[in-house]
C-alpha cells in the first residue's frame, strides 16, 4: 500500500516540474523576441543580412560586374547557306569488262597524272586477238596494193580493186577494235588527281561497274548551294564568298562564285550556285559540310558582346549601368536585336551609343540591384565577354 502511494506521489511531482519548465521557456522567449537574443535583429539590418545591406556582393557590398560599352560596329549582311564540298573533278573508276587483276600500279593517297595506268587486267586473249587482226591487216593491204597496181596497168577491173580495198579497210577496223578491247584492260586516270583507298589486289576478279578506286582533283574545292530567288539580285558570277568548316573551328576560307545555273528550281524556288575555293594545302576534303556566306553589303550598327545580351523567349534585354545617388545599379532594359557576327549582337533599339552595360554574368544579378563596375569598359574582343583585370 505504501509503495503504491509512493509511485503516485513521484508521478505527480514529475508532472509539476514539467509544467514549471514549460512556463519558464515561454516567458523567456517573449522577452527576447523572435529571431534570438535581444538586439540580434537590430544587428542584422534589413533583409536579414549583415550590416551594410546588399546581401549579394562580397562581405555584403554591391556585386562586382564586368563592363561593356555599346558602340557602333560594321556589320555585313550575308546569305548563309550550307553545301557539301566536292573536288574540282571526282570520279569512281570502274572496269568495262569482267577480268582478273594482273597488276596494281598505284598506292592509296598517291598523286597521279592524267593518263597514268592505275590497274592492269589480264589481257592474254585480247593480245592474241590483236595479233590476229594485225596479221589480217597485213594480208589485206598486200592484196589491195597488188590489185591496185594491176588496175593501173589495165589487168584488173575497177570492181575487183574496190572489193580488195573494202577488205583492207575492214581489216584495218578489226585492228582498231582489237586495240580498243585491249585498252579496256588498262584502267587509266582520266585527269590528274589523288587516288583514294582501295582493297583491289592482283588476282581480284573485277566485274563491269565494280568500284576500283576513287580519284579526286582537290587542288580546288567546289560547293554547290541553293540561293532563294528573292536574293538573286545579290548574287553574281565571280563574286567573293567565304565559308567555314566544322572540322576547323574559327577558320575561314575565301573563294568565288564560279557558275550560276540557268534555271530556278520550280519546287524550291531557288537557284543553284557553284562556288570554288582554292585548296593548295589539301586540307579541305570532298564530302565536308561547308557553311557558305554570300555578302550582300555592309552597314554600321550599335553592338554589344553576345554575353551581355540575355534572351528569354521572344524578348531580349541588357543591364544598363545607371547612377542612383552614390550607388550604381543595373537597370534591366529590353532591346531589339539584329544579326550576330564575330561574337557581337546588333542592337537596333533600346540603348544608345556609349551606354555602359553589364558585360557578362547576367544570371547573377537582379533588376535594379546595386553593383560595382570593374574593368575599363573598353570594346570587347571576339566572343564579347568582358574580362576582369588580373589580380
Amino acid at each position: 500500500m505504501l509503495r503504491r502511494h509512493f509511485f503516485l506521489a513521484s508521478a505527480i511531482l514529475v508532472l509539476i516540474l514539467m509544467l514549471v519548465a514549460g512556463a519558464y521557456k515561454l516567458t523567456v522567449g517573449k522577452k527576447q523576441g523572435p529571431g534570438g537574443p535581444p538586439g540580434a535583429a537590430a544587428a542584422q539590418g534589413p533583409g536579414g543580412g549583415r550590416p551594410g545591406g546588399g546581401g549579394r556582393g562580397g562581405m555584403g557590398g554591391p556585386a562586382d560586374v564586368a563592363v561593356a560599352v555599346v558602340q557602333s560596329r560594321l556589320f555585313t549582311d550575308t546569305i548563309d547557306v550550307i553545301g557539301v564540298a566536292k573536288g574540282r573533278q571526282s570520279v569512281t573508276l570502274t572496269a568495262a569488262a569482267t577480268q582478273l587483276v594482273e597488276r596494281v600500279r598505284f598506292s592509296p593517297g598517291q598523286s597521279v597524272g592524267r593518263g597514268a595506268v592505275l590497274v592492269e587486267l589480264k589481257a592474254t586473249e585480247q593480245d592474241a586477238a590483236l595479233a590476229q587482226a594485225q596479221a589480217g591487216l597485213v594480208q589485206a593491204q598486200r592484196a589491195y596494193d597488188r590489185y591496185k597496181a594491176l588496175g593501173q596497168q589495165g589487168f584488173a577491173s575497177k570492181a575487183m580493186i574496190d572489193q580488195y580495198e573494202a577488205s583492207y579497210l575492214s581489216a584495218k577496223a578489226n585492228v582498231a577494235a582489237a586495240q580498243a578491247r585491249q585498252g579496256d584492260r588498262l584502267i587509266r586516270a582520266p585527269f590528274a588527281g589523288v587516288v583514294g583507298l582501295s582493297d583491289i589486289t592482283p588476282g581480284s576478279l573485277i566485274n563491269p561497274g565494280s568500284a576500283i578506286v576513287t580519284l579526286d582533283d582537290t587542288s580546288a574545292i567546289r560547293v554547290d548551294f541553293q540561293v532563294p530567288d528573292r536574293y538573286i539580285a545579290s548574287v553574281r558570277q565571280g563574286q567573293a564568298v567565304t565559308a567555314r568548316v566544322d572540322a576547323y573551328p574559327g577558320e575561314q576560307v575565301t573563294g568565288r562564285i564560279a557558275l550560276l545555273d540557268t534555271r530556278i528550281d520550280e519546287n524550291t524556288r531557288a537557284l543553284t550556285a557553284r562556288a570554288e575555293f582554292p585548296n593548295p594545302d589539301r586540307r579541305l576534303k570532298p564530302g565536308m559540310m561547308m557553311r557558305v556566306a554570300v555578302s550582300q553589303g555592309t552597314r554600321q550598327g550599335l553592338s554589344a558582346p553576345e554575353s551581355a545580351v540575355s534572351v528569354q523567349g521572344d524578348n531580349a534585354f541588357v543591364y544598363v549601368l545607371t547612377k542612383q545617388g552614390d550607388k550604381t545599379v543595373a537597370e534591366q532594359r529590353p532591346v531589339v536585336t539584329g544579326v550576330r557576327q564575330g561574337g557581337f549582337v546588333e542592337l537596333k533599339d533600346g540603348v544608345a551609343a556609349g551606354d555602359r552595360i553589364v558585360g557578362d554574368g547576367l544570371n547573377k544579378i537582379q533588376p535594379n540591384q546595386a553593383v560595382k563596375p570593374v574593368g575599363a569598359g573598353r570594346p570587347q574582343g571576339v566572343g564579347g565577354a568582358a574580362r576582369r583585370p588580373a589580380p
